[in-house]
């Protein structure tokens, strides 16, 4: 009987076995891949903000967690290997029924991205009316809603219980042509592209509150009120050429008002003119003119501010630079040396002189 021959055992190819579980690991991956790039479905609509300098993976973050998209991991891996897209600063809107492929085409779309704030700069010495033009240019509202709003005495007592400099009584004053000029204070604002009249409003007036708060020992060892302080300083912010002159021009002021002298401010004539102010020059010609503003036939402070100061001029006003001058006027022809420069004087005599000198003298 013939022996048998041992049986051959079976050989496992260990490598085919990794390979196929390699495979169907990358199967897996894959289609779990495949899964979190789809929409995250639900028909959830989100606005997102994306800020300057903000990174793409937060801008993922983001949308994951109000539920657009399923993994911002993934979708940041996905970017990486697919190739990165722009994105701009800006507010979105997103649905959760977007492809992955929407959302990054809308992230790369500058004109799909709503300002998330509206930048506006308003300079010192702006009257009220400007601020209000300029404000109507960003905003959907008129210049005049804004003014309307400005003037309305109801609202300004609503304003004054948050506000204490404001004061209500000071302020019902028809000779007032802006009841809140003078508190609309100059600077840079970032709004919100949805701001309301009001909150726009009151932001100008938080800032105006800081300064105030700031200088607040000032304003009551002054022995003037709020709204004087805040008139001369408007005064002398449409005289003052530079803010070195600023002290000393409030100085004159104040010499003049010590003196029971009329300001005689020709800026003031500027504010009476109002509307029919086209021409600097035309402040220098029109002295007669009947207005509770012209300071050349009013004596002492106008009713109220001509304009919104800024904090210089308002801390020159608290801190006049003390002096034996009465008058002064600004070389605005440039005949001197110095353009622009201004001159004091002590006497009337030297005034007109210095007037003569610069080619001021109106006939």
């Amino acid at each position: 009987m013939p022996a048998k021959r041992p049986r051959r055992r079976k050989r496992i190819h260990w490598g085919r076995v990794v390979l196929l579980l390699v495979v169907v690991l990358m199967a897996c991956a894959g289609g779990w891949f495949w899964y979190e790039l789809q929409p995250a479905g639900g028909s959830r609509e989100a606005e997102i903000e994306v800020k300057d300098g903000e990174s793409l993976d937060a801008v993922f973050g983001s949308l994951q967690s109000e539920g657009i998209i399923r993994n911002a991991k993934v979708l940041g891996l996905y970017t990486k290997i697919a190739g990165q897209p722009s994105w701009y600063a800006g507010t979105y809107s997103f649905n959760s029924d977007m492809t992955t492929d929407e959302i990054l085409q809308r992230l790369d779309d500058p004109e799909q991205a709503r300002a998330s704030h509206v930048s506006v700069t308003i300079p010192e010495g702006w009257w009220a009316k400007e601020i209000a033009a300029r404000l109507s240019e960003q905003f959907p509202y008129t210049a005049q809603q804004f003014l309307d709003a400005w003037n309305d005495q109801a609202y300004i007592e609503t304003l004054a219980s948050e506000y204490p400099f404001l004061n209500p009584a000071s302020l019902d004053n028809p000779d007032l042509r802006v009841k809140l000029e003078g508190y609309l204070f100059p600077d840079t604002y970032q709004f919100s592209p949805d701001s309301s009249i009001d909150q726009i409003t009151r932001t100008f007036l938080t800032q105006f509150q800081k300064v105030w708060e700031e200088n607040r020992t000032g304003f009551e060892a002054s022995g003037k009120s709020v709204e004087e302080i805040v008139t001369l300083a408007s005064i002398v912010q449409f005289e003052s050429g530079s803010k070195e002159d600023m002290a000393k021009i409030a100085g004159v002021f104040e010499n003049r008002l010590n003196q029971g002298m009329m300001l005689q401010s020709s800026v003031t004539v500027c504010y009476a003119l109002y509307d029919q102010f086209s021409d600097p020059t035309a402040c220098e010609t029109q002295y007669d003119i009947e207005s509770p503003y012209n300071t050349y036939l009013i004596q002492g402070l106008p009713p109220g501010p001509i304009l919104n100061p800024g904090r210089e001029a308002i801390e020159a006003v608290l801190h006049p630079e003390e002096s034996g001058y009465l008058f002064f006027v600004a070389d605005i022809h440039n005949v001197k040396s110095n353009p622009g420069q201004v001159y004091y004087a002590k006497t009337f005599e030297e005034h007109e002189q210095l007037m003569r000198e610069l080619g001021l003298v109106i006939e």
